[in-house]
C-alpha cells in the first residue's frame, strides 16, 4: 500500500511507533487505502477484507458510530486528532484501541490520513509515562538537570530555573563551572563524571551550589544521581534530582551554633575573656564582624546602674580588622538614632537587613567612616546583654561584602546567643567583683610597706589567686620586736573567697598581738592554734540559716621565726607550713628540716622550736605552698628551681624576688593559688654598738648603773639623752634589786633608736600605775613611760627582760 513519506520516532516506549503500532490509510472519503500487517494481528482483518471498504462500515460497531462521527468531524476541523475509540474485531468484539490521526498531503495534490493505533492500555501507560516526564520538567517542586555523557546540562526543570534565577535554557550547553562559583563546580563536576564512569548512583549528597550571577547568596542542595542507559546498554547521560534544603541546612546551622556556643561561652570567670569568647563563635556561624561593647562598670566588676545609660567600652573585636572604627580598649559613643542605641533602650534586637554606612550607627568622625567604607557592610544586628534585669552592653553583628543580609531567623539565634553569653557575662562580673573585693580585703590586711629593719632587710612578693578558686589567705609580716629582733611570719588559710581573706586578717592581728608579748614561737603557734579552734566553733554556731557558712572549713598553716642580730640566733616553728629555705652567705642552699607541726586548728598537740645560727649576709626564704605548685606540681622540682635562684646571696633582694618569681611560675601562667613569698637577709649589730653590764643585787646597782650609762652615751655622741637614759636605767635596776633576786644585766643597743635593757631572774611582771600624792613611791614606771617612745616586757627561761626604746635621730 502506499504511504505519505514521513519520519517517527523509533522509541521502543512509543505505542505509536510504525515498528509497533497498527497504521492504516484513509483517503479523503473515508475509504482505506492501506492496511499495516501490526493492524491485521491487532484486529483479525487482512489487507484484501479492509482496502476499499469505508472504515465507518468496517471498523465501527452501529452503537459508536456517532461519537466516531463527532470524532471525525475535530478532526478535520483540527487537522489531527488524538483518543481512544472502540473498533469491532474481526471476530465481533469491542477493542478498545488509542489512535492518532493525521491528514497528509500527497505529492500531486490531494489528502488522506494516517491513522495509527495501540491497544488503549499501552496508549494509557504510555501517556502516563508522558505525563509524568512532562511533570517532572514542568510542575515538580524537585529540581531535575539532566546531563550528556560529556558532562554538559541537556535540560533543566523549571523547579532548577525558580530556584538559580535564571531561565531554564541558560545552563544548556554548559558545564556547571561555567554557571556556578569555582568552588562549588568543581565538586558538582566531578559528582557527574564519577557517576558517568561508574554507574554507581548517589544519594541525598549534600553540597553548596552557589550561582556564579550571585556568589553572595548561599545554596545548599541535596543531590541524588543515575546513570541514563539505552536498552543496548549505551550512556545516554546523568540525571540528577535537587532539592534546595538551604533553610533547613540553616536551621541545623543555627542550632549547632547555640550547641557550641554553651560549650564555648563562659569558660573562664573573665569578664573579657567571656565577651571575646562569644565575638569569636557569632563570626564562626553567623556574621562576618561582631563587637561586644559593654557598659564601663561591667567591665570594673561592678554593678551596673538600672535603667542607667553610660559608656561603653569596646570588651570585644572579631576579627581583628583594622578598619573597624573602635578597636578594643575604646570607648564607643553612641548617637540616640543609632541602632546600637535604640537596642539598649528598647531592650530588643534590632535588625536592619540592608543599610548603608551611616553616622547614625556610632558618633563616627569622618576619617572612621571612610575607614569602615572599605568594609562593605551591608547589614546589622544589634542585640542587648540583659541578664538579671540589667543592661550588660550591646552586641553588634555585621555581614559585608558577598554576605546574604540577616533575615529574622537570624536575629532570633543572636537574641538567643546573647541571652546565654550575658548570664557567663554577668557570673563573671560578679566574680570579678567578688575578687576585687577580697583582694582589697587582703591588700588591706597585708603590710603596705616594708620598714628598714636593724636585723634584717627583706623583700617580698604576693600574687594572688586568678580563675575560678578566688583568692586564697596567705599572708607574711614582718613585725619589730624589742631588743632589735625581727618576727617574720608566712601563714596561709584554707579556702578561697572573702571568707578566707577575713580570716587571714584575723590571725594576722592576732600573730601581732602575741608578737609584742615577746612570746616564744612555739608559743606563738599554740596560741594562734587556740584561737583557730574557737574561729571554728564560732563559724559552726553560725551555721543554722547561713548555708554559705555550711560550705566553710577553717584551718591554717603558719611559719613564726625570730631572728636576733646581736646574737645571730634565729628561732623558728611551724604549723603544717612548707619548711624555710636557708642560703649561706657562701651559696650553699640548706631546706631547714625544722619539726613540721600540725596545722592551726587541730588543738591539743605542741608545737616545736627550732634553733639555728645565721651568719651575716644569710638569707632566710618564707614561702606559701601556691608558690611551689604553680608550674606542673612537682615540689621537688619547685624546691631546685627555688634554690638555684637563692644561691647569689649578694644581689639586691628585688632581683631575687623576681628571678624565684619567674622561675617558678611559667611566663603567661596565672596561679591557681595564692603566692606569697618573704626573703631576708640577716644582719649583725657591730659589736662597738652593744654594751652589756652584769651588775651585782645590792644597793649601790642604781648608781652604778647611772655612771656605766652615762659613759657610754658619751662614747657614742649621745651625751644629750645621758640624764633621760640614766634616770630610765636607775629606775630599772632599782625595781629589780627591789622585787627580784640573782644578778641583774644592763644592756644598751644602738641602732635606728636607743635601747635600753634590764634583765634579772624573777618572772614577775611589772605594772605601770598611777601613783597616789600621799604615796612615797609606785613612780617608777610611770616616769619610764614617759620619758621613752615605747617600754614592755619579754620573759625567757631564765626570768624576764624590761625594755625601753628612745627615737635617735637621723645619722
Amino acid at each position: 500500500m502506499g504511504t505519505p513519506s514521513m519520519h517517527f520516532s523509533e522509541s521502543p516506549e512509543d505505542p505509536f511507533a510504525l515498528g509497533r503500532g497498527a497504521s492504516a490509510v484513509l483517503d479523503d472519503r473515508g475509504t482505506v487505502v492501506g492496511w499495516s500487517v501490526p493492524a491485521q494481528d491487532l484486529l483479525g482483518y487482512p489487507a484484501k477484507e479492509v482496502i476499499g471498504r469505508a472504515w465507518q462500515d468496517l471498523l465501527v460497531d452501529a452503537r459508536d458510530l456517532p461519537v466516531a462521527r463527532s470524532v471525525v468531524v475535530d478532526a478535520v476541523r483540527a487537522g489531527g486528532w488524538f483518543g481512544v475509540l472502540p473498533v469491532r474485531h474481526r471476530d465481533g468484539r469491542r477493542v478498545e484501541m488509542g489512535f492518532r490521526a493525521r491528514a497528509v498531503t500527497r505529492e500531486g495534490g490531494g489528502q488522506e490520513w494516517l491513522l495509527v493505533g495501540a491497544p488503549a492500555a499501552d496508549v494509557i501507560a504510555w501517556e502516563r509515562d508522558r505525563a509524568l516526564l512532562d511533570g517532572l520538567y514542568r510542575r515538580s517542586p524537585i529540581g531535575l538537570v539532566t546531563y550528556g555523557p560529556d558532562r554538559r546540562v541537556i535540560r533543566v526543570n523549571r523547579a532548577v530555573a525558580k530556584a538559580s534565577g535564571v531561565p531554564a535554557e541558560a545552563p544548556v550547553g554548559h558545564r556547571p563551572r561555567e554557571f556556578m562559583v569555582d568552588e562549588d563546580a568543581g565538586p558538582a563536576d566531578e559528582r557527574v563524571r564519577h557517576v558517568l564512569e561508574t554507574g554507581e548512583p548517589l544519594i541525598f549528597t549534600e553540597q553548596s551550589a552557589r550561582a556564579r550571577h550571585d556568589p553572595g547568596r548561599e545554596r545548599i542542595v541535596s543531590v541524588s544521581a543515575f546513570r541514563m542507559e539505552d536498552p543496548s546498554g549505551r550512556v545516554l547521560g546523568v540525571a540528577e534530582t535537587i532539592e534546595d534544603i538551604t533553610d533547613r541546612h540553616r536551621a541545623q546551622r543555627r542550632l549547632a551554633l547555640l550547641n557550641e556556643a554553651s560549650a564555648r561561652i563562659g569558660t573562664s570567670l573573665d569578664v573579657t575573656q567571656t565577651a571575646r569568647e562569644l565575638a569569636g563563635v557569632a563570626v564562626e556561624g553567623l556574621a562576618d564582624y561582631c563587637s561586644v561593647d559593654l557598659l564601663k562598670p561591667v567591665t570594673l566588676g561592678d554593678e551596673p546602674v538600672h535603667g542607667a545609660a553610660g559608656p561603653l567600652l569596646r570588651t570585644a573585636l572579631s576579627p581583628p580588622e583594622p578598619r573597624i572604627p573602635f578597636r578594643e580598649g575604646d570607648v564607643v559613643p553612641l548617637l540616640p538614632e543609632s541602632a546600637q542605641a535604640r537596642c539598649l533602650a528598647e531592650r530588643r534586637p534590632i535588625l536592619e537587613g540592608l543599610l548603608s554606612l551611616r553616622p547614625e550607627w556610632y558618633a563616627l568622625d569622618r576619617r572612621r567612616i571612610e575607614l569602615a567604607l572599605g568594609l562593605g557592610v551591608h547589614s546589622l544586628i544589634a542585640v542587648p546583654l540583659v541578664a538579671r534585669g540589667l543592661v550588660l552592653g550591646v552586641v553588634s553583628l555585621w555581614r559585608s561584602r558577598n554576605s546574604e543580609p540577616f533575615e529574622d531567623d537570624d536575629a532570633a539565634v543572636a537574641r538567643e546567643l546573647s541571652s546565654r553569653a550575658a548570664v557567663c557575662i554577668d557570673n563573671a562580673r560578679r566574680f570579678t567583683q567578688q575578687q576585687n573585693t577580697a583582694l582589697t580585703l587582703q591588700r588591706s590586711l597585708l603590710p603596705s610597706a616594708l620598714s628598714d629593719l636593724p636585723a634584717v632587710e627583706v623583700a617580698c612578693r604576693y600574687l594572688p589567686a586568678c580563675g575560678e578558686p578566688g583568692l586564697g589567705g596567705d599572708w607574711f609580716d614582718v613585725i619589730p620586736l624589742s631588743g632589735a629582733r625581727v618576727a617574720l611570719v608566712v601563714g596561709d588559710v584554707v579556702g578561697h573567697g572573702i571568707h578566707a581573706a577575713a580570716s587571714m586578717g584575723r590571725l594576722r592581728a592576732a600573730a601581732r598581738t602575741l608578737a609584742s608579748l615577746d612570746l616564744g614561737p612555739d608559743e606563738v603557734l599554740a596560741r594562734l592554734d587556740d584561737l583557730v579552734g574557737l574561729l571554728a566553733a564560732e563559724l559552726e554556731a553560725n551555721t543554722d540559716g547561713n548555708p554559705s557558712a555550711s560550705e566553710q572549713v577553717l584551718g591554717a598553716t603558719c611559719l613564726y621565726a625570730v631572728y636576733d642580730p646581736v646574737s645571730q640566733r634565729c628561732s623558728l616553728a611551724r604549723a603544717g607550713h612548707p619548711a624555710p629555705v636557708v642560703s649561706a652567705p657562701d651559696g650553699e642552699v640548706t631546706v631547714i628540716d625544722l619539726p613540721a607541726g600540725p596545722p592551726l586548728g587541730l588543738g591539743g598537740l605542741p608545737f616545736e622550736t627550732y634553733d639555728l645560727d645565721l651568719p651575716e649576709g644569710s638569707l632566710l626564704t618564707l614561702y606559701t605552698n601556691g608558690l611551689l605548685e604553680a608550674g606542673d606540681g612537682d615540689v621537688d622540682t619547685a624546691l631546685e628551681h627555688l634554690g638555684a635562684c637563692l644561691t647569689s646571696t649578694a644581689q639586691p633582694l628585688d632581683r631575687t624576688c623576681h628571678a624565684v618569681v619567674e622561675a617558678l611560675l611559667p611566663k603567661g601562667h596565672l596561679p591557681t593559688d595564692d603566692v606569697a613569698l618573704l626573703i631576708a637577709r640577716t644582719r649583725v649589730l657591730p659589736p662597738q654598738n652593744v654594751a652589756s653590764w652584769q651588775l651585782p643585787l645590792e644597793a649601790t646597782a642604781a648608781a652604778r648603773a647611772r655612771e656605766l650609762t652615762t659613759a657610754k652615751l658619751t662614747e657614742w655622741g649621745l651625751a644629750d639623752l645621758a640624764f633621760t637614759t640614766e634616770l630610765v636605767a636607775s629606775e630599772l635596776v632599782t625595781n629589780a634589786y627591789r622585787y627580784a633576786a640573782g644578778p641583774v644585766t644592763l644592756r644598751l643597743i644602738r641602732t635606728h633608736s636607743l635601747i635600753c635593757e634590764v634583765s634579772d631572774t624573777s618572772h614577775t611582771s611589772p605594772h605601770l600605775r598611777r601613783a597616789l600624792s600621799t604615796d612615797e613611791g609606785g613612780r617608777g614606771l610611770f616616769l619610764v613611760a614617759q620619758l621613752t617612745e615605747r617600754w614592755g616586757t619579754r620573759y625567757s627561761h631564765d626570768g624576764k627582760t624590761v625594755w625601753t626604746e628612745q627615737p635617735l635621730a637621723p645619722a
